[in-house]
């Protein structure tokens, strides 16, 4: 393990947002090191807004449970639009793990409003001098959880393996869901080793 560390992770509601800052959360209370996990919910309905804020290393009541902008070290997308609400919180160098679905919100699907494309995010990433690591949702097998997919790929492509090995955060997920371990397994071994997309 290696200092601190602050984790921006946002999505839509459905995706299983939270869900990737439990296991987070978990891994963590197993070993030890000190967590803050702060979620926020936008509307209650699927497709609302969601973000989580997780901090990691440091001693708890001695800091803010808000991520200031400017000092994400990584940034977790599980919705391609989204991303661009959480670039202002990402450091120099962050790196950027982007899962790019799309979830229209109702001004897009009216016509009111674009949706931006995989070329616009990317470049306001590379603007924020930030490290893209983008994952196609085509390359993910259908009966495969897109959460489970892209924290596979976020621990492999960042400093999270500085904080957790690899089968640390497989024994939470076998834990969590015993009945159906071996596929859950499964996905978040294929997001470790997926393929990542130039845009």
């Amino acid at each position: 393990m290696s200092g601190c560390f602050d984790i921006y992770t946002v999505g839509v509601g459905g995706q299983g947002v939270l869900t990737i800052s439990d296991i987070i959360t978990l891994a963590a209370a197993d070993k030890g090191i000190g967590i803050n996990f702060f979620p926020t919910k936008g509307m209650a309905q699927r497709g609302g807004f969601v973000k989580a804020q997780l901090r990691l290393g440091r001693e708890q009541g001695t800091y803010s449970p808000s991520i200031s902008e400017g000092s994400a070290d990584l940034i977790v997308s599980m919705e391609l639009s989204e991303t661009l609400k959480a670039v202002r919180y990402g450091k120099r160098g962050a790196d950027y793990v982007v899962l790019g679905l799309r979830w229209q919100p109702t001004a897009v699907m009216l016509g009111k409003a674009p949706y931006p494309d995989e070329k616009q995010v990317a470049d306001e990433i590379r603007a924020a001098e930030g490290v893209l690591h983008y994952l196609a949702p085509a390359d993910i097998p259908g009966d495969m959880r897109g959460n489970l997919y892209t924290l596979g790929a976020a621990c492999a492509h960042s400093r999270l393996n500085e904080f957790f090995d690899k089968d640390g955060i497989e024994k939470i997920i076998a834990d969590r869901w015993p009945k159906v371990k071996e596929s859950n397994i499964a996905t978040f071994r294929a997001g470790y080793s997926a393929p990542l997309k130039t845009l």
